[in-house]
């Protein structure tokens, strides 16, 4: 199970880390750099809407699945016969209450115009996402792993043609991007459909209320939890944009740092969506899962740890390498959004195991809590802070949710503490950033510094036996 697990991750990785690195620095950031922090910012606060509400799409109906083809596969075909229908009724319900929040946040008709296209995006990616859920429910994560970067290849194929390939006169608009965006989702899911239904064999389409409502009752507590998760990863920027008189520039500038969190929070996304299926299976087997969640913690942590520490030392460098506004005071946002990047990596890991173990209840308090925390830190450090007081209210909710999250695992699934590991996981900590510290002091050039703190991260992470390239091989030669 190990080595599948990570065999296949290296695959995801490598996939992700060209593509979807590509689209955000390649393609998205330009685009931003080309319409300006205003138009951008309005159209990152009318997406963070669009995905604040998109659980109305899925109902948990994605996690789910996901889980029950995972411990059974021949539930796909059951599934899939009344899930869909299921999801195209959601699918009015979410358009309704987008809408309707438009209405009250006092919207005019071309940021409509813009929330309509958004809404039939997220209806498109929450279908993408439900099918890859059977995919990797089947646990074929490398045909996952290819269509995990499908919507993302052709988006940057039909951007890139419009930025560079001279067809128009008139410079690029935020709208072209989300058209973009509707037909690569198009084309993603036509390939992703066909690839489930020959799995699945011969499918046919009932709609049944008894059916719909038994599906809904089992997955509605994943709904409640992702959409808590939602309102506290997502709500900062609809809340800049409308709290503050230059709203929409401050929520460009938010999308700046947020964008670079977004890239790097990927690989422990991926990882959650390999590990959810795989804590399943080990849960219903009765298998001991300690190692396992030590193999992932280690591999999340030691990046997180190397990339807040780059972040401390060099977030004006890296800000003023990608962005032309706003450069100083976006460095500061950065720095404090990269520092949470460990918190949320952690969330990942014992999140997943908590909802493998269908420990819903204690997550879903747990998220309401933290809800609740950055609601009342985001209306008291927005009207000071702007763009950096929706940081810091996001680094103190995650730093909240993660801890409580790890409490929370140990208690229910009993797993031991390792003292020796964590004083380990401690020494590593405090050498990364001294030497940091000495890089961003008496070294110059900064790029010759980023360089040096990843090789020491490498270098320690072995010598402290936290992660290391030998135990990688064995795990991955051997299935142990």
């Amino acid at each position: 199970m190990k080595k599948k697990f990570v065999t296949n991750l290296a695959l995801l990785l490598f996939l992700n880390i060209v593509i979807k690195a590509f689209w955000m620095y390649g393609i998205d950031r330009k685009v931003q750099n080309i319409v300006g922090s205003e138009e951008y910012g309005l159209y990152f606060s009318l997406l963070s809407l669009s995905i604040l509400m998109n659980i109305l799409l899925d109902i948990g109906i994605t996690n789910f699945n996901n889980r029950e083809i995972a411990r059974d596969h021949d539930q796909i075909t059951i599934n899939f016969s009344y899930i869909v229908p299921l999801k195209l009724l959601l699918s009015l319900l979410y358009a309704f209450f987008v809408f309707l929040a438009g209405l009250i946040l006092g919207y005019t008709t071309r940021q409509f115009s813009m929330l309509s296209i958004l809404v039939i995006n997220q209806f498109l990616l929450s279908f993408i996402l439900y099918l890859r859920s059977n995919i990797s429910g089947l646990h074929l994560f490398r045909t996952d792993a290819l269509m995990s970067v499908a919507d993302r290849f052709f988006v940057i194929i039909i951007c890139s043609v419009l930025l560079w390939g001279n067809l128009t006169h008139s410079e690029f608009k935020i709208e072209w991007l989300v058209y973009s965006q509707t037909a690569a989702y198009l084309l993603a899911a036509g390939i992703i459909l066909i690839i489930v239904l020959n799995k699945s064999g011969s499918v046919q389409l009932k709609f049944g209320f008894k059916n719909g409502l038994l599906i809904l009752k089992n997955s509605y507590p994943f709904a409640i939890l992702i959409l808590l998760m939602s309102f506290f990863n997502r709500f900062d920027s609809v809340l800049l944009e409308r709290m503050l008189e230059d709203g929409k520039v401050q929520a460009g500038i938010y999308a700046q740092s947020y964008r670079i969190l977004d890239s790097v929070n990927m690989f422990a996304v991926l990882i959650a969506g390999m590990l959810l299926p795989m804590f399943s299976r080990m849960i219903k087997q009765k298998e001991p899962v300690g190692e396992m969640v030590k193999l992932s913690y280690s591999i999340v942590f030691v990046p997180a740890i190397t990339l807040a520490a780059i972040a401390w030392c060099y977030n004006y460098e890296i800000i003023k390498l990608l962005y032309k506004d706003n450069i100083a005071f976006s460095a500061g946002v950065f720095q404090i959004l990269m520092n949470g990047f460990v918190f949320i990596s952690l969330s990942y890991i014992f999140g997943t195991l908590l909802t493998a173990n269908r420990s819903l209840k204690q997550l879903n308090t747990l998220a309401a809590i933290t809800v609740l925390i950055n609601l009342i830190l985001n209306l008291i450090l927005i009207p000071v802070l702007k763009a950096k007081g929706a940081a810091i209210a996001s680094l103190s909710s995650q730093g909240f949710y993660a801890i409580a999250q790890i409490i929370a695992a140990k208690k229910v699934l009993n797993l031991r503490l390792d003292a020796d590991y964590m004083i380990r996981l401690l020494l590593f900590i405090v050498i990364i950033f001294l030497i940091s510290f000495i890089s961003k002091t008496y070294i110059d050039n900064w790029g010759l510094g980023f360089t040096m703190i990843c090789l020491a991260s490498l270098v320690f992470a072995s010598f402290f036996k936290i992660l290391t390239p030998r135990g990688l091989y064995r795990i991955i030669k051997y299935d142990e």
